[in-house]
This record gives C-alpha cells, structure tokens and sequence, in this order.
C-alpha cells in the first residue's frame, strides 16, 4: 500500500456498491485535500465530519454550524453528498422520515477510518494534555471550595440508601482482613518489573497502619519476618508520587495515565477485586453497575436507539473530575472500608513540566481502584438527578424499579431518557463535565461502549490502527493489519478485503482459517484450508505467520517465590512453567512461520 488514499478508494468502492452511489468525486476531493493538508486531514478533519453527522442524527436536521471545515451545496457538504442526500433533505436538511442505515454507516466508515491511528501527537498537543491535566486539577479544588453542605448531605443520604447493604459486607471483609492483593504485569512509578515486584521492599506507613500490614502483604508467612528489617517504611511526605505519562490515543490528543509506585498498585488490586467481585453480584442493584462486561450497556443503547426510551451519556475526562471529597462522602459510614481505600490512594503527582503537585481528585486512570470507585460515585449522582426529576425522595422500592434501566460502566452512563436532562445538571452540579458530543437521547443514534447502534441498526465503524507493513519483521504493523482485514471482511467491505489480501501475499502466506487459529490468516464464512493432517493430534494444519511473545527475562528470589505462589487464583497450574524465570509483559511481539492449527 503507496498511500492512505489507496485503502480510502477502496472503502469508498464498497460504500458505492452497497449504496448504489457514484464516489468519484468523493475520491478526488479527499485526495485533493490530504495532499494540500496532509495526514491531519485524515486523522483530525476528516472525523469532525463524522461528529457532526451524529449531531444531526440527533437533532433531526443539519444545521449551519455543522460541517464548517467542508464546502457545501444548497444545505449539505458537497464531500459525500450521494450519501447523506440518502439520509437527509438536500433544501431543506431535515432527516429523512426513512433515512438509509447502510448510507449512516458508510459516511462514519470512511470520515472515521484514521482516526485512531497509532501515530505519536505532536509536542505542542502532547503539552496542551498536560496542561489541560492541571487545569482540572484546579477546577476539582475550585468545585471542593464551593460546594455546599447541602448537596454533599443529599449525596451521602443517596449513598446510605444505594450501597449499604454491599459496603456493611465489603467493610466486614476489610476488618478482617480478608483481602487478597496481586502485582500486575504493567509498569510502576519506581521501575520494578516483572517477577521484581514480588521482592519489593518498600511499604507506606499508611498501608501499614490501615489494613494492609506488612507481615501479611509482603511476607509468604511469619517465619520470613527477618525480610520486614529490610523494607523502607516511607512516611506520607516521603511516598514516591504517581507518574504522570502520556500514551497514544488519537492524533488530536493523547490520552493521559498515571502510574502508581509498586506497594500502592499491589494494595489497589486487593480492594478492586473485592469491589468488583461484591458489587457485581450484588442482587440489590440490579446489574446496573459494571466492570468486566460491556455486552450489556450495548444492549441497552441499542434498545434506546429503536424506542427513543434510554438515552447514553458520556463524560469528559472523568476520572481526573472525581473529587476525594466525594469518595469521602461515600464510603464515610463504613469507617475500615474509608480507611482502606484512602491509604491506598497516591496523595501527588510527577507531571512532566509542573512537578510535583498534591491531588485533589481521587485518583487518575492507572489506579486500580479508579474504574470501579468512579462508577460508584457516577451511579449515585445519577440517581440524585432522578430523584430530583421526580421531586420527591427515592425508597429502597423506587430503586429496584429504577436501576432495571440504569447502566453504568465507567464513564459509559444509560439513563431513562425522561430524566436525562435532570441527571445532566445533577453530574455537572458535583464537578463532573457531560460531553455533549458523544452524549445522544432526542435521536435515534446511541454510542455506548464502542457500539454505535442507529434504530437499532449496528453502525459501528472499523479503525485502521497502524501503518501498512512493509515488511515482515514488522510483527505489531503486521498484526494489526491481519485484524484489520478480517474486521473488514466480516463488515461487507469485500472489496477492501480483496485489497488487503493482495497487499497481503507480497509479504507472507495468507492462508484461510477459523478466527481460533493462531495463524495470521484470512477469516472466511466458507470455512477453512488445509495442507496437511497432525499426526500426533489430527487436526488440519497450515503454514503462516504465528504470533510469539516472550516475557522478559525476569528471577525471583525463594521468599517472592512463595510469596507469588500464594497470591496465585485458581487450582489450575501457572500456564507459563518457566514463570519464576520470565514474567511481565514482552519487550516486543514477534511473529514465526510454521506448520499451525487451521482451527
């Protein structure tokens, strides 16, 4: 593949196809504007263009302020014009009574397909991230100044109500120290890596003090208490803070994390497991909390997209919005739980060009306790906003009722649609910031989770993540572009497909097999191919490209040994028997050919 604009040609002849369009002149002003603009058009124009579509799905109509970047004729943009005449009114850009859903997913498909490439931001946006990192700092500690007493008294009134029959058990867990904490395999602020993390030996005087000694936590058992003469015992002015970093997201900005010094992630996974275990499970709040499957917010926001009933909301860099105020408040009659979770929590953060500075939020995202904690606190803003909706106070048997159609999953947020705008006002009048551009309710478009669903249609788009590979030791470009060609081939772009496959086979075999395979190979509702029989174990085989990943090379000493095993899940054996040797993520992804299952 020469150049991005061979694979838009390509889409653009699917879109034609499917949509019995003419794209030619689509083809030539993309190609006109990429080679006078360059790749931001791809990557940064050309997806507004998609956002403004959805604007219109919900407002009914294309509005002057809408496709701004994109010459118009009469009321629509002349780019794609064959297409969105399918879905709106070319005079008066009203929607059409019965817009064309395939049309919808071609106009998102082809504005969107680079939007997500995996290229580095440039230095100026990378420090606009950054500074806007800061500037939410300050407005959470502007938010905590302000706040009344009044409304903090409504939250804690919401939270007795919703989570005190889990939390009183969850609380019960923590005094008796029943928690079970684990390493993952990521990186942390002070560098130890794979099976090192075990032989840590530093420990907060805060973790020690409030449910997480470290005679259990860092000890295989008692008889190693000599270890505990060589910890580091860090005072709270002394902890090491959060590192602040930068990580690829889109071309428009980047995507900021924090990464939490060893003890402190270790503390964290103890009391996300407990967390996700309870409320999961929890038969009082109606599945309408979750963290490990998306399934079923998509149902939802495919169900509000036929009926209109539910609408989806989204919020603006929501964990850096949750104020420890209101983690405070919710877990403030549960004294251990309290305890448990602030001790767990980095009180400053090392951002790249401001230092140092003391957190107000709770935490950022890389906190193992963020994703659920944050999806407490959301779920019961919402509710206050429903009970504001009604004007009246909410009972235990409101609930029930209500939480069969709420879903919140992170800062994916499913609400009935009549009480939208009351919930709007509610998370915005506790500091959080509603992102009115991917939040949909007076349409029939709904985004929740990655799906995107118009009445009920699946219009989600595929993204084309990296660059083409030119050769093949390129393994991650290599893999990506497989996944891509399959995705594409499973969405009708059987011509984009074709394309791929012929790119494909000057570089490596491309062999047909079952999306189980471990091969890199063509996904095909025909079935598979097959060379030759195992003889060992009689299942067809095929020659490709395998992906192979090696942990880095990683020893452990006899006691972080014990210790790992321990900490181990489960009764099944450890997957990888050379663990205590190698372990953590790879520092790369290499791919092999060889003889491999088609199946």
């Amino acid at each position: 593949m020469k150049s991005p604009i061979d694979l838009f040609q390509c889409v653009l002849a699917d879109a034609g196809t499917w949509c019995c369009t003419s794209t030619t002149r689509d083809l030539l002003e993309i190609t006109r504007r990429y080679e006078n603009e360059g790749e931001s058009f791809l990557t940064i124009t050309l997806p507004t263009f998609a956002t403004d579509l959805e604007r219109a799905l919900d407002e009914g109509m294309v509005t002057r302020d809408m496709f701004l970047s994109f010459r118009k004729h009469a009321g629509l943009p002349r780019l794609l014009g064959g297409f969105l005449e399918r879905i709106f009114d070319r005079t008066s850009g009203r929607l059409l009574d019965a817009p064309c859903h395939t049309s919808i997913f071609f106009v998102r498909q082809v504005t969107l397909l680079y939007k997500k490439v995996l290229h580095p931001c440039s230095i100026e946006r990378e420090r606009k991230a950054y500074d806007k990192y800061i500037e939410c700092e300050q407005e959470v500690r502007s938010w905590d100044s302000r706040v009344t007493e009044r409304d903090l008294s409504r939250f804690s009134d919401m939270c007795s109500l919703l989570w005190s029959s889990d939390f009183s058990i969850m609380d019960h867990l923590v005094l008796n120290a029943d928690l079970r904490p684990k390493h993952g395999p990521g990186k942390t602020a002070d560098r130890l890596l794979g099976n090192e993390k075990y032989d840590n030996r530093t420990w907060h005087r805060r973790l020690e003090e409030n449910f997480f000694p470290s005679v259990e936590f860092m000890l295989p058992n008692a008889g190693f208490h000599d270890i505990l003469n060589d910890v580091d015992f860090l005072e709270p002015e002394a902890e090491m803070p959060v590192k602040v970093v930068s990580v690829p997201k889109t071309l428009r900005t980047p995507r900021i994390i924090a990464i939490e010094p060893t003890c402190v992630q270790y503390a964290q996974q103890a009391l996300m497991e407990m967390f996700v275990d309870q409320l999961e499970k929890s038969n009082y709040l109606q599945g309408s909390i979750g963290f490990t499957d998306q399934k079923p917010n998509q149902e939802f926001a495919q169900a509000g997209s036929v009926d209109g009933s539910l609408a989806t909301i989204d919020l603006s860099e929501a964990s850096d919005r949750v104020s420890n105020l209101l983690v405070k408040r919710l877990f403030a009659c549960f004294p251990s739980l309290d305890r448990a979770v602030q001790a767990c929590r980095s009180l400053s953060a090392d951002v790249p060009r401001y230092g140092t500075v003391s957190l107000t939020k709770f935490a950022s995202m890389g906190s193992a306790t963020c994703f659920p904690v944050e999806a407490m606190v959301f779920l019961t803003v919402v509710l206050l906003g429903i009970q504001d909706s009604l004007s009246r106070s909410l009972t235990k048997g409101d609930l029930k009722t209500i939480l069969r159609k709420v879903r919140v999953y992170g800062d994916d947020i499913i609400v009935p649609v009549e009480h939208v705008r009351s919930v709007v006002d509610s998370l915005e009048a506790f500091g959080l910031k509603v992102n009115t551009r991917k939040s949909f309710w007076t349409g029939k478009f709904r985004e929740s989770c990655g799906k995107d669903y118009y009445a009920g249609s699946d219009v989600t788009v595929i993204y084309f993540r990296r660059d083409w590979p030119l050769q093949q030791s390129s393994a991650p470009e290599m893999i990506s572009a497989n996944s891509f060609r399959n995705q594409a081939y499973k969405a009708g772009l059987w011509k984009t497909a074709e394309f791929l496959d012929q790119c494909w086979r000057r570089l490596a075999p491309l062999p047909v097999v079952l999306e189980t395979s471990p091969v890199l190979g063509r996904h095909s509702y025909l079935g598979f191919e097959s060379s030759r029989m195992c003889e060992t174990l009689h299942r067809p085989l095929v020659k490709g490209y395998v992906v192979r990943a090696s942990p880095r090379k990683s020893k452990i000493s006899g006691e972080g040994a014990l210790l790992k095993f321990f900490l181990k899940r489960g009764t099944d054996p450890v997957h990888d028997p050379k663990h205590l040797e190698r372990y953590g993520r790879p520092e790369s992804v290499n791919i092999k050919l060889r003889w491999a299952s088609a199946v």
